[in-house]
């Protein structure tokens, strides 16, 4: 058994799929912050490019990649995918591993799936500049990569706390050409308020987006761009699944389930989605979502509508939420840290397709020490919350005596996260259970929405 199963650059999909048309049931309507009417394409276009807003809201199951896109996909596009021998070995379980690496693109995750067409398409209208924000840095550094490409300007706002702990992913935004800011900031109204209120705020990712969004909105030159949960991300994120469903096939094998980690959806849904149209179609497959019991959203959350950003600035989705003023931990999973989730994935837990599972951050090192030693790769600590997960199933198998097939997506190399693998050698780092006193207080904040 082969241990990389590889796909020729000729098999890069030429399209993305768009779950919308599989979903169980209608979408909810998403809500104008000012108007707290649905939002028209139109509302829109302060944020976005149009090509971008007609993704958002398309019911096409098929959308074409442009081949400008699929042209710098193939720096790094198909990923390999793995079979884990020495992992299977390590556990000693019946279980079959599998893991999609995405660690090998030039920004070290699988982010610039979808930050490249984002600066295509925004070039294309005619933008300058893109305003966004990043928690770990992982997005910052893709959007940044993918504006230098483009010829665009690029401004990220980076959640406080990352901007301390990974100095690294800085260095590599400011290598590709973008301005960096600390969030929150004294350059936005946003900023200055929450500075206002607490000097020492450690900013989040709602924070940061709030600063992004006022960012775009000011400035005509400006568009913003979001690295995770609006449905045009999700849907450029499923070049991971649709080449892994080929590479499963070339192994003559399938998963029973697929699991990925979850803070705002994207590299979720690029794993999952693909398998989810198996599973609309009648395959039998569970599909797991794994994020950290400090921030999680979706197995504590609230299935209601909220805002996307802190300043109430976003537009109003209905998502699973702990309350758009939620400020979780400064855990070294940065990029998990968001108290929202894609509407899609949020609307495919709701109904029972995806299950949702909380993990510890120690767990999580725990079983990313135990990867690195076996598979030889270093994980992003957001990637371990997958790499628990599998592990948690395949001792399972090994308890139950079944042989199973498990796949999970390695959305990202740590190889500029290693001060957090030193925190956990040196026993600083903690378990956090988010209060459900502090969940409570946050949602009483919910928007109203008829």
């Amino acid at each position: 058994m082969d241990t990389k199963i590889l796909l020729p650059e000729d098999r890069i999909p030429k399209e993305w799929y768009n779950i919308i048309p599989d979903m169980p049931g209608p979408l909810a309507p998403v809500i104008h912050p000012g108007t707290m009417q649905p939002v028209a394409p139109d509302d829109l276009l302060p944020l976005f490019p149009m090509g971008l807003i007609e993704q958002e809201v398309s019911t096409q199951r098929w959308i074409e990649i442009p081949e400008e896109v699929r042209e710098i996909y193939r720096l790094w596009r198909p990923s390999p995918l793995f079979r884990a021998h020495r992992l299977e070995k390590a556990l000693g379980t019946p279980a079959k591993i599998y893991y999609k690496y995405e660690g090998g693109s030039p920004a070290g995750s699988h982010k610039p799936n979808s930050a490249i067409p984002q600066a295509y398409y925004n070039k294309v209208a005619g933008t300058k500049r893109i305003a966004t924000e990043t928690g770990a840095g992982q997005w910052g550094s893709s959007i940044s990569l993918a504006c230098q490409m483009f010829g665009l300007e690029c401004t990220v706002y980076m959640v406080k706390v990352s901007f301390k702990q990974k100095p690294y992913r800085k260095s590599m935004m400011q290598l590709w050409g973008s301005d960096v800011i600390a969030s929150p900031s004294e350059r936005t109204n946003a900023g200055r308020a929450i500075l206002a209120e607490d000097p020492e705020s450690n900013g989040s990712l709602g924070i940061a987006i709030s600063e992004a969004v006022e960012d775009a909105a000011t400035r005509e030159d400006t568009r913003y761009a979001l690295g995770s949960v609006l449905n045009h991300v999700c849907l450029h994120q499923t070049v991971i699944g649709l080449e892994t469903k080929e590479q499963m096939a070339l192994a003559g094998d399938y998963p029973d389930v697929v699991i990925g980690c979850h803070g705002g959806g994207s590299n979720f849904a690029g794993i999952a989605f693909p398998f989810i149209s198996d599973k609309a179609a009648g395959r039998d497959v569970r599909v797991l979502a794994l994020e950290p019991a400090s921030c999680p959203t979706l197995s504590r959350g609230t299935y209601a509508f909220d805002y996307g950003d802190t300043a109430k600035m976003a537009p109003v989705s209905k998502m699973y939420t702990l309350g758009h003023d939620f400020m979780p931990p400064g855990i070294h999973a940065g990029g998990l840290r968001y108290h929202g989730a894609s509407p899609l994935v949020s609307q495919l837990v709701h109904a029972g397709v995806v299950e949702a599972k909380a993990v510890h951050q120690l767990a999580c090192f725990e079983a990313a020490v135990l990867f690195s030693r076996s598979e030889g790769i270093i994980p992003a600590p957001e990637s371990s919350h997958a790499i628990r997960g599998a592990v948690d199933e395949a001792l399972l198998a090994k308890e139950e005596g079944k042989e199973k097939t498990i796949l999970f997506n390695l959305s990202g190399h740590g190889h500029v996260d290693m001060a957090a693998y030193d925190d956990y050698f040196a026993d600083l780092l903690t378990d956090y259970d988010y209060p459900e006193a502090a969940i409570e207080e946050s949602l009483a904040q919910l928007p109203k929405v008829e």
